[in-house]
């Protein structure tokens, strides 16, 4: 099978200090005993990542649908020179004792070292997943281990969400991955005292791109947070939904994109015609939001067709992983 779900074997166990509550649109730790500088504040980052794999580059968008007023839009950073990663959830935290928010899409290590398995692809190794999974648990891990109090939050939602975009070594081709770190709390006191642990589970990678094998090739799509209820993309073009078919009857070459993608053929559009189809239609099912869109070609990267407001991220060199480190993919011809 070329789709399937995996975790990577990553176990952290942390002690929290003092507690924090949670609304549907942040998560806060404030309590009477504890020091100032140790108060903490995360902003959720709400959107939909919609990912078109074209012909000849992948095309991409992350539109930004806000939990609350002056949150943190969806961001995006270089994983290395062939991956980049939109950032979901508690991808911003803040503390009144620094001014400054610690944001997730900055200082970025690269997560792979050269290895020679991918000496195909230049001086930059691929990222293995599971490095990469350990990584951003790290960062959680100080952070989180501040939050204290029960929490109000579904068990089946993702604190932090990844999508990785790219694409994978030795000719595996495009690839798109979810990468999702659950939380945890256990009460710790025996005197019934409101005293919780606040720990983060290993994330759950689950890989959106490539389909199995025979299966339809189609816009993929991912949110946060996932309710379900909203048709994705992919519906509304099947459904011939009256927004598209009157787009697509201005112009042949979105027409036959849209076709194409109805079909099950979506990796077979123009690329050209796929980056037009998809700037029209991301305002047009999702008017007055905020987005920004890219593409990742395999032997040129990563470029926008609309740029966010803030910069993008750019990974730091990272040289200190295993070589020989495994990998959660498996290869694109695999029964």
């Amino acid at each position: 099978m070329r789709f399937r779900t995996c975790a990577a074997f990553l176990f952290f166990v942390f002690l929290g200090t003092f507690l924090s509550c949670f609304s549907s649109n942040r998560v806060e730790a404030q309590l009477p005993r504890q020091r100032p500088d140790d108060e903490i504040v995360a902003a959720l980052t709400g959107g939909r990542v919609i990912i078109h794999v074209s012909r000849d580059k992948i095309i991409f968008a992350a539109v930004n649908r806000p939990l609350e007023q002056g949150a943190p839009p969806p961001r995006l950073a270089e994983l290395d020179s062939r991956h980049v990663g939109v950032f979901l959830g508690a991808s911003e935290w803040r503390m009144p004792a620094d001014p400054a928010p610690v944001r997730l899409d900055r200082d970025v290590p690269r997560f792979g070292a050269p290895n020679p398995r991918y000496a195909g692809y230049g001086e930059s190794g691929e990222p293995d997943l599971e490095t990469m999974g350990i990584a951003f648990l790290e960062k959680l891990h100080s952070l989180a281990g501040r939050l204290h109090h029960k929490l109000n939050f579904p068990p089946d939602q993702a604190l932090f969400e990844l999508v990785v975009i790219g694409f994978g070594p030795q000719d595996y081709g495009p690839e798109v991955w979810t990468v999702e770190y659950r939380i945890t709390q256990e009460n710790i006191t025996s005197n019934g005292a409101d005293y919780w642990e606040t720990r983060v589970l290993r994330p759950r990678f689950t890989q959106l791109y490539p389909p199995e094998k025979h299966a339809p090739h189609t816009i993929v799509e991912t949110g946060y947070p996932d309710s379900g209820k909203s048709p994705s993309i992919q519906d509304l073009i099947e459904s011939d939904d009256p927004r598209i078919a009157q787009l697509c009857s201005s112009d042949p070459r979105l027409a036959k994109v849209d076709a194409l993608i109805a079909k099950g053929d979506s990796q077979k559009a123009e690329t050209t015609d796929s980056v037009d189809f998809l700037r029209a239609l991301v305002p047009l099912i999702f008017p007055h939001q905020t987005f920004f869109m890219g593409t990742m070609e395999e032997q040129h990267g990563f470029d926008w067709i609309v740029p966010p407001e803030e910069p993008v991220e750019r990974a730091r060199e990272k040289t200190n992983s295993q070589p020989e480190a495994p990998s959660l993919r498996k290869r694109p011809d695999s029964p």
